[in-house]
């Protein structure tokens, strides 16, 4: 789905961000925001590209660390609390979905994308080694390939196919 033309100049900005920059937006850098920002990107440029065509769900156990996955959706997505088509679900699996719809409001598609398990590192001797292990394993998941760190399925009406990515 192609985002509609605007006479704006700054709608459809579309960019990629650093380790650094997920880090500033979020206040560090974690695992989770990282895992989100991926997801975001990949149902940006795979599903719909208009982040008001789009809304996103994401179902985590509704506190950090695993709600930091919603400010990576954020970024990634271009899905914000501002446009109220994000939310957070509180649920025991971790996930986001993606819906568009088409105009007449008739066909609805779906994506969901199902976040691989994070094995954390083992706790360093003190809490600021445990945060630098935490964080240099963010760093390495943002180099990370889609299918290392999700799944995806999209859904189009009443079919569902899953795709390795």
């Amino acid at each position: 789905m192609d985002k509609k033309e605007s006479a704006c100049k700054y709608t459809g900005i579309d960019r990629d961000y650093s380790v650094a920059d997920l880090a500033a937006f979020h206040g560090h850098l974690g695992p989770y925001i990282v895992l989100g920002y991926r997801i975001g990107r990949y149902a940006k440029k795979n599903f719909c590209s208009d982040p008001f065509q789009m809304k996103a769900v994401v179902f985590c156990e509704g506190v950090p660390p695993q709600s930091c996955l919603a400010d990576g959706v954020q970024i990634g997505s271009g899905c914000t609390l501002g446009k109220r088509n994000i939310e957070i679900s509180v649920s025991d699996s971790l996930a986001v979905e993606f819906y568009t719809e088409n105009e007449n409001k008739k066909e609805k598609k779906k994506i969901v994308i199902r976040p691989r398990s994070i094995a954390f590192p083992e706790h360093g001797e003190n809490d600021e080694d445990s945060e630098r292990l935490i964080e240099m394993q963010a760093e390495e998941m943002y180099f990370m390939s889609d299918s290392e760190l999700f799944s995806v399925e999209i859904e189009a009406a009443s079919s569902c196919e899953k795709i390795d990515s």
